[in-house]
């Protein structure tokens, strides 16, 4: 997966093959229409629902943006397969037309799905289309499957597809292409059938200049990051901005590291800070195949031995709970305060590039798909923390009285927006707990799970806004956060356009297939389909 991360990364598509018993062979892409950002955010996504496929031999995730596929043959220049191919309306309840409208919205759909076949086979495999406005169409084929391919399985998918008709949207979900028509506009841009000579030129003259100046400026800097490199290498400040990356090497002369410790100075170790709600650091081991950090023991237990055992034997009051919130805020503040992630990091730079290490669902998305570690990861997993300890539930888990399988973050976000956080509360308390205060620690979580880091608080803000006695009105999330690997659900597009990192998350909705379980939710969604071991 690391492989096909970078490739997204770099190309917003790829292919990796692994020369295993058995081999596989894996297939990643986005749709044209996503910017980077959300194709990144897809991919994510799609990437933390792999672990509900384990230990299958193979996996097809849709989602809405992008697409992600793993199996045991090379199926990538496969534009069909009967076995996996599928067809998705929207339920009949809720998008069916009247009954005067139906013959010439199935006349639309027909024109829609005909126009963009042909768009999307003559642009290299991806074209968008409209009919009178009134129905919106937009095909994706997989880079591997060729023209030949893309149009074979986008006709099939059509006329699959066309038998959602009148149902107000209906996807086509195959081997080597995605298929959908709306009556609403649900892509991101326009994309016609291909750019014109004068608007070619245009774009050619525009990028020649910009390659003139980007190379002037280039040169201009460089000649002055030259002068800043002789000043510090002459009074010795330059040790302090040493960076540190996969090439260079980790061994240092001794005056060196005198010098960038100041003389290995107490206050520069990372090691012996000490606070009230951190446990102490005793210790690492960094030999053998796994890395450990070694703390002082907790006699206690973990806190999650409390938050779900399912006999409820002792169970945390409101109280409790959130001097453990406020706590847990007031050791990461700490943290981020005067010394760790801030340490590593130099003068120019904003995070941390790393490999992925930790758990599912309690990771950020910029850290889960580019490994950039900042102190907003930390927030983030804070959220995901908080909205446990106030739900009583794990990330991974859902509640029997809610009425669909969203996730933990989901689901809170939804209670948010209707104005119903109480429902989030664990029930265990029996009502037993200040309305307005647990739903304003709800709110805060969901401050700290947004997917763009821009838009999370810092700790010491989360600290203000839970310790604030004069309960001063906190932000308000302006987006759902971002879905993990426990599932996910049809986000509302009147909440969710607001924001551009939001635009790809729109797009994940969620029902599955497998071998485990054979039910399929009638509303349309992300499509997982799952091939187990045994078989």
């Amino acid at each position: 997966m690391e492989s096909l991360s970078q490739l997204i990364t770099t190309h917003h598509w790829g292919t990796h093959f692994v020369n295993s018993t058995p081999p596989m062979y894996g297939l990643a892409q986005c749709f044209q229409d996503l910017s980077h950002h959300d194709c990144l955010l897809c991919y994510a996504a799609c990437r933390t629902k792999i672990p509900r496929c384990l230990p299958s031999l193979s996996a097809t995730i849709f989602l809405d943006g992008c697409y992600l596929r793993y199996d045991n043959y090379s199926f990538y220049q496969q534009p069909t397969d009967p076995s996996r191919d599928a067809v998705i309306c929207s339920s009949s309840s809720k998008h069916e037309l009247e009954n005067e409208d139906r013959m010439e919205f199935v006349k639309n759909v027909g024109f829609a799905i005909r126009n963009v076949t042909k768009a999307a086979v003559d642009n290299g495999g991806f074209g968008v289309a409209q009919v009178k406005g009134s129905v919106y169409a937009l095909a994706q084929c997989w880079k591997t499957v060729g023209r030949d391919g893309c149009r074979a399985c986008l006709e099939k998918g059509g006329e699959a597809v066309r038998g959602c008709a009148p149902k107000k949207e209906g996807r086509a979900l195959n081997a080597g292409c995605y298929l959908r028509y709306s009556t609403e506009k649900f892509y991101m841009a326009d994309h016609g059938h291909g750019l014109s000579v004068s608007r070619g030129i245009i774009i050619a003259v525009v990028l020649a200049a910009a390659a003139f100046i980007l190379l002037s400026l280039f040169a201009a800097y460089a000649g002055y990051a030259k002068l800043v490199q002789i000043k510090q290498e002459r009074s010795g400040v330059g040790l302090a901005s040493i960076s540190i990356n996969k090439y260079s090497s980790l061994k240092f002369k001794y005056e060196t590291l005198e010098k960038a410790t100041d003389y290995f100075n107490s206050s520069r170790k990372l090691g012996k800070e000490e606070h009230k709600h951190l446990v102490k650091f005793l210790g690492c081991s960094i030999e053998g195949p796994e890395s450990l950090l070694v703390y002082e023991y907790v006699p206690n237990r973990s806190l999650d031995h409390f938050l779900f055992d399912k006999n409820k034997v002792q169970i945390l009051t409101w109280n409790e709970r959130l001097n453990i919130i406020v706590g847990t805020a007031e050791g990461l503040a700490y943290l981020h305060e005067d010394f760790g992630l801030a340490r590593c990091f130099a003068a120019d730079k904003s995070h941390l590039s790393t490999g992925i290490a930790g758990t599912l669902g309690y990771m950020a998305p910029e850290y889960l798909v580019q490994g950039q570690l900042t102190e907003k990861a930390d927030v983030y997993s804070f959220g995901v923390l908080v909205l446990e300890i106030v739900s009583g539930k794990r990330n991974s888990t859902f509640r029997q009285d809610w009425d669909d399988s969203d996730s933990l973050l989901h689901k809170v976000w939804k209670l948010y927006i209707s104005n119903d956080l109480a429902r989030a509360v664990d029930p265990c308390l029996r009502d037993d707990f200040p309305v307005e205060e647990a739903s304003r620690v709800l709110q805060i979580g969901l401050l700290c799970t947004q997917a763009s880091v821009a838009l999370r608080p810092s700790m010491a803000e989360v600290v203000a806004m839970l310790t604030n006695k004069e309960r001063a009105a906190i932000p308000n999330p302006n987006q759902p956060p971002f879905l993990n690997a426990t599932g996910g659900s049809t986000i509302n597009r009147s909440y969710s356009a607001n924001s551009s990192v939001s635009n790809a998350l729109t797009k994940v909705v969620a029902s599955c297939t497998s071998t485990e379980s054979s039910s399929m939710p009638s509303s349309y969604g992300d499509f997982k389909n799952c091939t187990s071991l045994a078989q």
